[in-house]
This record gives structure tokens, C-alpha cells and sequence, in this order.
């Protein structure tokens, strides 16, 4: 507290110094209705110092303060208040405790501002009076030179340490009332979890498709590199398009590992207030769609025999996230099964039907890691099933997608 505690004070003397223009104009108010001369250098005046208070919490009711009050009490007071959430327009709940604070800091200030331009003199005074060689009038009162004189230094020095507790406890009392008042709202806290969540949903789904899209990748490269190292001398041709579909494939995930930092990077500068265009605020490149599959598919390099329906009737959302499905069922086909891969993508009734089998032998028991977990939380998003894991024939994943939501 008491390396506090000349921070707090000047904290209640900047309150102190706010509300000098109330004062100021209150006596010239209450002098031209009593139709007398005003004189702004007078003490301060008990009814005029009550009379302003309703208008300093009307004024704390409207005006912007709110921000410059959060960095008092934060580098005076020393409070630790959370920072509020920007938001388009002020509400009323927030505007009743700010005028709540702006009133409480300016009436506790002014009066222990008041104070300390009278105590810390009068103590000076006193301190010196046993040193006057006559006598001196304090208060109305002659002190004469001697013992007697003693005692007022006593009671200067006294009073100087009731208004330096004062003045602590009333810096403590403020700290502990600035993040009640000042912090975030109820309501604002509400906004701010849902702003949260939306990130942290907006986070989650990046993740899920740089996972499906850089492992898919690795998983071609992967394949497709042994390929090219067992034809290599005997079938140059083969090799060459092996090393082709490397290429293609580590040049997509590159381009989708940029879109995805790029989004991280908007999301941040939109986090700390920097303003985003277009939908949203970001100009995000074209996400890949089930009109893509042949480029998924020849990218693979993969043997896949394509049963595709007519797609187009597929919404747009549905489209992406289905593309991204069977991107993942794909790659868990090329890492954990052998033989030729079928994929098949029709639409009946009303769902989207997707099926990627691979038959033969399942390599080490099916995939793990959070290649199906992304799939199962795309699906669920979307209110469909999936069906996922090792059959007798080899390994097969069904997926069931709605192409309208459900009630």
C-alpha cells in the first residue's frame, strides 16, 4: 500500500481537478441567483459540492470517459481491471456504472483534494510556529512564542497523518471498486465468450482442414516417392510421373498452409481492433469443392476408380466440407490399405451419399490420430453419419450427409 499510495493520491487529485469546472460553475450559478458578485477562489462550498454531483453522474451517463477511467485506476490506483470488450455502441448497464465511478472518483477526489491544499500548509505552519519570535494569530487563535506553541505542531502533524490514512483507505476503496464498475458488463462478458467460441470454432475447423489437407499431401508424397524410388532405373517414365504428382501435391498443401496462416493473421489484427474488409473481413481464396475431385483424385496418384453422380444440386457448405471428407478417407486409403480405391459420390433423396473402400489387407489396423476425429466432427456439424474402420474386405469409410437442415 504505501508504495501505492502516491499513485492513489494523485489519482483522487486528478479527481480532484475534474471536478473543478462543476465547482466553478456551480458558484457562479448560486452567486447570480442570490444576486451576488462570484468568487471562484473561495473554499469550497458544502451545498454547491452536493448540488454538483448529480450533474457530474448525468454528464458520466453520456460522455466517453469510460476508457480514460480504466487507465486511471489501472496506473494510479494500481486496480487490476479487465480490459472491456470494443463494442458498436454503449449500453445503458455500462452507462450507469461508469456514472456511478466518474461520480464516486470525483466527489471522494475533490474532497480529499480539498484537504490536502488545506492540511499540508497548515501543518508547514504549525511546524514552524515554536521557531516565530512573536506572536502569531492561526485559526483566530495568537499563539504566543514558547511551551505552548509546541502543542500545535503535535496536532499539525496528527492531522497530516489522519489525511494520509484517509487518503490510503480511500485509494483502497476505489482499487477495489474499479473492476466492479469499470470491468466488463455482464452482458459484455456474454458477447465476449460468444466472440470467443466463434473463434475458437473458426480455429478448430482451419485445423481440421490444414490436417486433411497437408496429411493427405504427405501421404502422396510419401507413396508416391517409393514408387518413384522402385521404377526409378527400369521405368524412367513411371518415376517422372511420380515426381510429378509430388510436385502437385506439396504445391497445393503449400497454397492451402498460406491460406490458413493468412486467415490466422486476419483473425489476430481483427482481434486487436485493426479493421478487415469484404465478407467478414477477409478476402479468403476459393475453397476446394466436390467440382475439384479430379484434381484430388490426380493428385493422389493413386489408382481410383470414380463412381460420381450428378453433384450439382449439393449446397455450397456441404460441397466443401464433403470435399474435405473425402480428401482424408483418401489419404487413410493410400497409408493403410492396398489395391485400387473406389470412391463413390451420389446424391439420394435428399443426402449426399459418399463411400471411399480399399480393398485388401488394412495395414497396421486402420488409421488413428485425428484424421477420423475431424471427419466424425465435419459430419456432425453437417447432421449426418458416418460409418468409418476396417471390413473384412479392407477398409471403408460411408458417410451420410443432408443436404437440408433439419428442423
Amino acid at each position: 500500500m504505501r508504495r501505492n499510495l502516491p499513485r492513489r493520491w494523485a489519482c483522487l487529485i486528478l479527481g480532484g481537478a475534474l471536478l473543478m469546472p462543476y465547482m466553478m460553475a456551480g458558484v457562479l450559478i448560486a452567486a447570480q441567483s442570490q444576486g451576488q458578485s462570484a468568487n471562484l477562489l473561495l473554499p469550497i462550498q458544502i451545498g454547491v459540492f452536493v448540488a454538483v454531483l448529480p450533474v457530474v453522474a448525468v454528464t458520466g451517463l453520456f460522455l466517453p470517459i469510460r476508457a480514460l477511467e480504466v487507465n486511471a485506476a489501472q496506473g494510479l490506483l494500481g486496480a487490476h481491471v479487465e480490459t472491456p470488450p470494443r463494442q458498436a455502441g454503449r449500453t445503458w448497464q455500462e452507462r450507469r456504472r461508469t456514472a456511478a465511478w466518474f461520480t464516486l472518483h470525483l466527489a471522494i477526489g475533490g474532497l480529499l483534494s480539498g484537504s490536502t491544499l488545506a492540511i499540508v500548509p497548515f501543518t508547514l505552519v504549525t511546524l514552524a510556529l515554536p521557531f516565530a519570535g512573536r506572536a502569531t494569530p492561526v485559526l483566530g487563535v495568537v499563539v504566543e512564542p514558547g511551551w505552548s506553541a509546541l502543542l500545535w505542531p503535535l496536532g499539525g502533524v496528527a492531522l497530516l497523518g489522519a489525511l494520509v490514512a484517509t487518503v490510503a483507505g480511500a485509494g483502497e476503496l476505489l482499487a477495489r471498486l474499479a473492476p466492479v464498475l469499470l470491468g466488463p458488463t455482464p452482458a459484455e462478458r456474454l458477447a465476449a465468450a460468444e466472440e470467443h467460441a466463434r473463434t475458437l470454432a473458426e480455429r478448430n475447423r482451419l485445423a481440421r482442414e490444414l490436417h486433411d489437407s497437408v496429411g493427405h499431401a504427405l501421404s502422396v508424397v510419401t507413396l508416391q516417392a517409393a514408387a518413384a524410388g522402385r521404377v526409378l532405373d527400369r521405368d524412367p517414365e513411371t518415376a517422372r510421373k511420380a515426381l510429378a504428382a509430388i510436385e502437385q501435391s506439396a504445391r497445393t498443401a503449400l497454397e492451402d498452409l498460406d491460406h490458413v496462416l493468412g486467415v490466422l493473421r486476419e483473425d489476430d489484427r481483427a482481434g486487436d481492433g485493426t479493421e478487415i474488409s469484404a465478407e467478414g473481413g477477409r478476402d479468403r481464396a476459393p475453397q476446394a469443392t466436390l467440382a475439384d475431385l479430379d484434381e484430388l483424385v490426380a493428385a493422389s496418384g493413386a489408382q481410383v476408380r470414380q463412381e460420381v453422380g450428378d453433384l450439382s444440386a449439393v449446397p455450397a457448405v456441404v460441397s466443401r466440407e464433403a470435399y474435405r471428407i473425402l480428401q482424408e478417407a483418401l489419404t487413410n486409403a493410400i497409408k493403410h490399405g492396398h489395391g485400387p480405391v473406389r470412391l463413390a459420390a451420389a446424391v439420394q433423396d435428399d443426402d449426399l451419399r459418399l463411400e471411399v473402400t480399399n480393398p485388401g489387407r488394412v495395414s497396421g489396423g486402420g488409421p488413428g490420430g485425428r484424421g477420423v476425429t475431424g471427419m466424425r466432427e465435419r459430419v456432425r456439424l453437417l447432421r449426418g453419419d458416418l460409418d468409418a474402420g476396417p471390413t473384412e474386405a479392407g477398409w471403408s469409410v460411408t458417410v451420410r450427409l443432408p443436404l437440408r437442415s433439419s428442423p
